[in-house]
């Protein structure tokens, strides 16, 4: 299967990094190196560093992007720092992160993403590290309903997770389509009928799974201190947990004193370290939406860097 993904606000990202030819940037989720590429093709003197955790796409992203000024690293974006280091750079000019699952991971039925297709319970992005089928049939009630409530915001969490430990006991659960009808199962015919009743707790399991909320959190201030005065950093986002965590980060970077406002003068000295690209999220067009389904959801925010040391 060939590893298709078609970049999600493509053009607004590049526009949003203002992109130097002698810079350098970090793509942290290459994929099919769709937003590389482009970053790429406007560099003379540049160079670009792309990463991954999956194999299969810093296999294809090396073959996309040979004969440019770039180089790809299989590690996780939140391992950037330390990466980029040993490549013996400690600064950059800007940072994009498309934080979404890529088209060919979803329907690749064999990565188990999907709860159209039946597949091993498996949602990693890299080749390491514990499955969906693990979490499903080791983690207790209380676990999975975590899980299913804070990652999914499914209200009907705790009544799943108290059928799947029920369905463990006789058989365990290995399977994408196995879960999704166990799931749906759990739903009254109201609920079932609003999108597909396993899409959340499908996303509230691949978060799990490849511990992407921590990666965001650990990301954000290194990708942020990376940068050089000028710099931008830019996230596109695909669910409310993401953009969450994203706006208050770039809203603390933008934020001056925090002195309380009964205070006749600032004693904190704190001032801006960014200031805002975007003052209010880039969400994608009609055209985008009707050509790419799954860029529905997406939101881009970009913040400039206007200070370097951390006050």
């Amino acid at each position: 299967m060939e590893f298709k993904h078609k970049p999600v606000l493509l053009d607004e990202a590049i526009r949003s990094l203002d992109i130097k030819p002698d810079g350098i940037y970090v793509d942290g989720t290459v994929g099919g190196a769709g937003h590389s590429l482009e970053i790429v093709k406007r560099l003379t003197t540049g160079k670009l560093f792309a990463f991954d955790r999956d194999p299969q796409a810093v296999a294809v992203a090396r073959e996309r992007l040979s004969g440019f000024h770039a180089t790809v690293i299989e590690d996780n974006f939140d391992n950037m720092r330390e990466a980029l280091i040993r490549c013996g750079v400690t600064s950059v000019d800007g940072v994009l992160l498309d934080l979404g699952v890529s088209s060919y991971q979803l329907d690749n039925a064999s990565r188990g993403f999907s709860y159209r297709n039946d597949a091993p319970l498996d949602m990693r992005m890299s080749s390491s590290g514990i499955t969906a089928a693990d979490v499903v049939n080791t983690y207790s009630a209380e676990e999975l309903t975590r899980v299913f409530r804070d990652y999914g915001e499914e209200r009907f969490a705790a009544k799943i997770a108290s059928r799947i430990v029920a369905e463990r006991q006789k058989k365990s659960i290995n399977g994408t389509l196995q879960l999704a009808n166990l799931i749906a199962s759990c739903m009254p015919p109201a609920a079932r009928r609003d999108g597909n009743p396993a899409r959340r707790c499908f996303q509230a399991l691949r978060i799990e799974v490849n511990g992407e909320l921590e990666s965001l959190g650990k990301v954000l201030d290194q990708a942020f201190d990376l940068l050089s005065v000028g710099g931008v950093l830019a996230i596109i986002t695909f669910h409310s947990l993401e953009d969450r965590a994203v706006k208050l980060k770039f809203k603390e970077f933008c934020t001056g004193c925090t002195c309380p406002a009964d205070f006749p003068v600032c004693v904190c000295g704190k001032t801006p370290r960014g200031e805002p690209v975007t003052r209010k999220p880039i969400l994608p067009g009609e055209e985008e939406i009707n050509e790419n389904p799954r860029s529905r959801s997406a939101k881009l925010r970009a913040v400039k860097k206007i200070q370097g040391d951390k006050q």
